[in-house]
């Protein structure tokens, strides 16, 4: 009994001198974390959780991960807000009546202001988004057009090549003063109004190979550049006197048609003459030069061709004695 009174008394005194000899700070703190006489809280006991492939599946339990919510294919629903504030008007004030969806909606037609208004093609839509309009030019190459289509009243260049147009009309070109060169070339174009070229003061270059011409229109007397090759272009077609006014004309090309006949009188201003591969059997002593002149030279027409033609060139020597270069074809 006396040997365990001692050891306690012997344990306490430890006890006491141990806490002694620490810092009084740590004395403190640990005085202020020992559990006081009414307090309400329990130590709870404490374990080991450090993950380890041992108690992986002790510390994190998966074996209700099926009991999780799920949500399927329900999505959350967004609603859709403006960011402008609605302005509200009162029955009494409202002029105009509510606008009620429509199956069939309508494209209002976009307009500019200015010179270059744009009109709408067989495509329905304005010519200047289907072609291409760069400044006073219009590019309308390669788009199954089936006839001319409006263009801005400024248009000075037209190039429509590779078409499928057929006929050109007297309105097509009215009211573009402006225009300076047609090119229509590679399309289907099979008739010409008369008066469709009349009134273009300004034109300079008509451009109309591969297409299917039997007979040319009335044509201004500016044009300087008259090209109708690969035409079914017959003498019948053309008037007796189509070319004599036309005292700008520098260039004409008439080959790979139907032409029995060399067509004249042709203009002093000429420089090029293009025959070839048609159906030429004789030509007028006048055609190219004035029987009476003789001292006088047409020194601008310097190429003629006539190749491809059953006219022997060697019958007619009094044709071409005023130019300064043979025509081009068959002397035997």
């Amino acid at each position: 009994m006396r040997l365990l009174a001692f050891l306690s008394l012997l344990a306490l005194v430890l006890q006491e001198s141990g806490t002694a000899s620490l810092p009084r700070k740590e004395r403190k703190r640990r005085e202020e974390q020992m559990p006081r006489e009414g307090d309400s809280f329990e130590v709870l006991p404490l374990r080991n959780d450090v993950l380890n492939p041992d108690n992986y599946g002790e510390v994190i339990d998966l074996s209700n991960y099926e009991e999780l919510t799920d949500y399927g294919d329900q999505l959350p629903e967004v609603k859709v807000t403006s960011f402008a504030p609605a302005t509200r008007i009162s029955p009494a004030k409202s002029t105009t009546a509510p606008r009620t969806p429509s199956s069939n909606p309508t494209m209002t037609r976009p307009t500019t202001a200015g010179p270059l208004l744009s009109s709408q093609p067989n495509h329905g839509l304005p010519t200047c988004l289907v072609c291409v309009c760069l400044g006073s030019s219009v590019y309308c190459d390669d788009i199954d057009l089936e006839d001319i289509p409006p263009l801005p009243r400024r248009t000075a260049y037209l190039y429509a090549r590779f078409n499928r147009i057929s006929r050109i009309r007297a309105e097509d070109f009215e009211g573009l003063t402006k225009l300076k060169r047609i090119d229509l070339s590679s399309n289907l174009i099979s008739s010409i109004d008369n008066d469709a070229f009349r009134l273009l003061h300004a034109l300079q270059d008509l451009i109309l190979p591969e297409n299917q011409l039997e007979a040319l229109p009335v044509l201004p007397s500016g044009i300087e550049i008259l090209d109708v090759r690969q035409n079914r272009l017959r003498s019948s077609g053309i008037q007796p006197v189509a070319f004599r006014a036309m005292e700008k004309l520098q260039f004409l090309y008439l080959s790979d048609n139907l032409l029995d006949s060399i067509p004249g009188p042709l203009p002093l201003s000429l420089r090029s003459v293009h025959l070839q591969n048609n159906l030429i059997e004789t030509m007028q002593r006048d055609v190219f030069c004035d029987p009476e002149e003789h001292k006088y030279t047409r020194r601008q027409l310097e190429d003629i061709r006539l190749d491809g033609n059953p006219i022997n060139l060697s019958l007619f020597p009094s044709a071409y004695f005023c130019l300064p270069r043979l025509p081009i074809g068959r002397f035997i």
